[in-house]
């Protein structure tokens, strides 16, 4: 499968606030664009297309539990691949959850 990833400009916004506090966010990204191109459908649905993946974030050294999460929107265009829209990222730490209606509201915004 051949899958793009497309940032969106919400999740570009929270991932340079990010990377302000945790410096290995920038490497830590480039290994996860990487397996998501590989497996567009990891981490756990929270509805149709709608993901939540856990990524380790190295330097804060508590692995994918502690570190980020990063909602994804998954188009599927035909069995040989689609398009992978990185809605936003954030800090398990700073939230435990993103309301699911936020999430359809930054689709919405995406005009496809």
């Amino acid at each position: 499968m051949n899958f793009e990833i497309y940032p969106t400009e919400d999740f570009q916004k929270s991932f340079k606030k990010l990377t302000k506090r945790h410096r290995s966010l920038v490497a830590d990204m480039k290994e996860f664009v990487k397996s998501l191109k590989k497996d567009p459908y990891q981490g756990t649905e929270l509805s149709q297309g709608i993901r939540k993946i856990s990524m380790a974030i190295t330097s804060k050294g508590r692995g994918k539990s502690g570190g980020a999460r990063i909602i994804t929107y998954t188009v599927q265009f035909d069995e040989f691949g689609g398009k992978v829209f990185l809605l936003d990222i954030y800090d398990k730490g700073d939230f435990s959850t993103i309301d699911e209606s936020v999430i359809k509201a930054k689709i919405r915004d995406l005009e496809l």
